[in-house]
């Protein structure tokens, strides 16, 4: 499973993020998928002696004056080693964390409806907890969680020095319980009762505006949203005649063949994107089935919009297809792959890159917007100027193009 999940810049305005110091999208979002457990090693014919980490582990564990578990001492091995690999998405994960991951990225998940991160602190150690992305509909949605929020406590509990894959945990719980978030929100805090709920409104939204145009959201590439893109713009096509917007503000990133098939909804044929693995030739993306390559269409785009979904933006800027209205987007052109260890957990490690169209590799650069919209202006702004685009581009349209 190829994964695009970037990081998504701190700090919120009244418009929506801004760019700055980053937060490491984790996938133990506060969501419930199952727990995995791991099998463990095989038994061996023949008892080996530890290595030099086994038995720094064992001694540490035993003789030191400040107790700590195994597993926290393993987890901080391999944290340190992927450090020294200097590799900034290289994450690891335990079985349970990354099951949640996987029932994340499948849209099998109930909860709060939170994707969380750590602020990356510039001398190496974790920064406070702040919420990724807040799932659309969901019960944190309603009550007003925003994007950049601190989480402060779950329930009575400070989570000061938590990691974040803690507080996920205390967050999940069975559909119809309730639980207390507390976050910091510049020096106000402020206090949400959330009840958890299997989340069924999905990825992809699709609104009706006026002026016969559809605005299509997508909040993250999700096993399926490439598919239901397809089918809002597909079906009707009375009701966008007169445009459509694709927002991808705020959007993480995912999986990249739900990308591909995104930009495959709204292409005729074609490269959507160029993959090059180490060792191996560049791969160009094609369109998997033509798609609608007429009807005006805006995308919008914000410092949050990472990795897959700059995927989209990127092919679709390319390839003449649209107008990209926001904010610089966040410039993540790698893609992670899994490797599953023997207990069940996983080490995630960059196996590739990817380029645009055109050739052009985003990692750092992001994508400029063609229409630039400040981040300090309220998120309709922006709405407000593809309304504003998207009448000229109807009107500039050839006449046969219109109906």
């Amino acid at each position: 499973m190829l994964r695009l999940t970037g990081r998504v810049p701190r700090g919120l305005t009244a418009g929506g993020l801004t760019r700055g110091a980053a937060l490491v999208l984790v996938v133990v979002c506060a969501y419930g998928a199952g727990v995995a457990t791991g099998a463990g090693a095989p038994p061996s014919a023949e008892p080996s002696r530890p290595g030099p980490l086994d038995e720094a582990a064992g001694r540490i564990a035993r003789e030191s004056a400040l107790p700590v578990g195994r597993a926290d001492l393993q987890r901080a091995a391999v944290d340190g080693m992927l450090r020294r690999l200097g590799d900034r998405w290289a994450r690891y994960y335990t079985a349970q964390e990354y099951d949640d991951e996987r029932g994340r990225l499948n849209g099998r998940y109930s909860g709060v409806g939170l994707w969380l991160g750590v602020e990356e602190d510039p001398a190496g150690g974790p920064g406070p907890v702040r919420v990724a992305s807040v799932q659309p509909g969901s019960a944190a949605e309603r009550a007003g969680v925003r994007v950049g929020d601190v989480v402060a406590r779950v329930g009575d509990r400070p989570v000061d020095g938590w990691t974040v894959g803690r507080v996920a945990a205390a967050l999940r719980g069975g559909p119809g319980s309730a639980v207390t978030l507390t976050v910091r929100r510049g020096s106000a805090e402020h206090r949400f009762r959330l009840v958890r709920a299997t989340v069924r409104t999905g990825d992809v939204t699709v609104q009706q505006r006026p002026g016969d145009v559809q605005l299509i959201r997508v909040s993250a590439f999700t096993r399926g949203v490439g598919r239901q893109v397809r089918d809002a713009v597909g079906r009707q096509a009375d009701r966008h005649r007169g445009g459509l917007i694709l927002d991808l503000r705020g959007n993480p990133g995912g999986l990249l063949d739900e990308a591909v098939e995104t930009s495959s909804a709204l292409l005729t044929d074609g490269t959507v994107v160029t993959y090059e693995r180490r060792g191996a030739p560049p791969r160009e993306l094609q369109v998997t089935a033509p798609g609608d390559g007429r009807t005006p269409l805006v995308v919008l785009v914000d410092a949050g919009t990472a990795s897959a979904a700059e995927v989209v933006a990127g092919s679709l800027r390319d390839r003449d297809r649209a107008v990209i209205i926001g904010s610089r987007t966040y410039g993540k052109g790698s893609v992670q792959e899994p490797v599953r260890l023997r207990d069940g957990s996983v080490i995630e490690l960059t196996v590739g890159r990817y380029r645009t169209p055109s050739g052009r590799d985003l990692d750092g650069a992001g994508i400029d917007p063609d229409v630039t919209v400040s981040a300090d202006h309220p998120p309709e702004e922006a709405v407000r100027r593809a309304d504003t685009v998207l009448r000229g581009l109807v009107a500039a349209a050839p006449t046969k193009d219109r109906g």
